[in-house]
């Protein structure tokens, strides 16, 4: 029943993409969601179902993305209180991530 691991990082930069589109501000407050705060994800782990809707707030001041590596989904940059969704990979199984610029803000999605 346990499925791949999906990291995720944030960064200051980066080109949003969610499977080719970009990503979107959030308008509803169901499902599942991240915040980044103090320089972390929470929370840092995180299962969802394939193809599932996160939402991800910034309460920080600087601004942030979450990215996935091998490009299932990157929010663009997340400002101060700004929430932004994507989509979480279809198919199960592992993708590392990487951030530019904040390396050490990493968690993990378990898509099962």
């Amino acid at each position: 029943m346990i499925a791949g691991a999906l990291l995720f990082a944030a960064c200051g930069s980066g080109t949003p993409s969610t499977s080719g589109a970009p990503a979107t501000p959030a308008s509803s407050s169901g499902g599942s969601s991240i915040t980044i705060s103090n320089f972390m994800f929470t929370p840092m782990s995180l299962s969802v179902p394939p193809g599932a809707t996160v939402m991800v707030t910034n309460k920080d001041s600087a601004t942030h993305t979450l990215t996935a590596t091998a490009g299932q989904f990157n929010t663009g940059n997340i400002t101060h209180d700004q929430t932004k969704t994507f989509k979480a990979p279809a198919n199960r199984g592992p993708t590392t991530t990487s951030a530019a610029f904040i390396k050490f803000m990493m968690g993990t999605i378990i898509v099962k």
